[in-house]
């Protein structure tokens, strides 16, 4: 009998992970999303500062990638907390990660790199959004997202249309 009720432990905990599949995603999202959706609209309502700030930071045309990477994190920020066209939305948002690493966050990454301070990879801001929006663009935004609902709307549109 204690094999039955293992078992049956096993398969209920294999039940409970997949209902609850949805969740990583969802999470990621919505916490990713509007942190870049703040940050983005901070930016917006202060769009002469970032310009100089980019400009400090030795960031080439500053004027115009400040206007691009505000809108960037404002409107990539909504799509990522609605997960509509989240893949695209987190690819573009990983980009500004990069580009964060190599001028604004530069210090910090390269001491925690050579773990020579106090400060960790953990510590340094762009790498963790950088690795979660790198969760994002290869596992999607799971299935409570709009893109979802959109895929299932279009495979079932498609199966309509199929000769049965």
């Amino acid at each position: 009998m204690p094999v039955s009720v293992v078992t049956r432990a096993r398969n209920l905990g294999r039940n409970v992970v997949g209902w609850l599949d949805f969740l990583p995603g969802l999470i990621t999202r919505l916490i990713i999303g509007y942190g870049f959706y703040q940050t983005g609209g901070g930016k917006l309502a202060h769009i002469e500062n970032t310009v100089t700030y980019f400009a400090d930071l030795g960031i080439p045309m500053p004027e115009l990638n400040a206007a691009f990477v505000s809108r960037l994190e404002y409107w990539g920020g909504l799509a990522l907390v609605a997960g509509l066209l989240t893949r695209l939305a987190a690819t573009g948002l990983f980009s500004t990660m990069v580009v964060a690493l190599m001028t604004a966050d530069r210090a910090h990454f390269v001491t925690a790199l050579r773990s020579t301070g106090d400060i960790g990879l953990t510590d340094v801001t762009p790498v963790v959004y950088g690795l979660f929006l790198l969760w994002l663009i290869f596992k999607g935004p799971g299935a409570l997202s709009l893109d979802a609902l959109l895929a299932r709307a279009f495979k079932i549109g498609a199966d309509e249309k199929a000769p049965g």
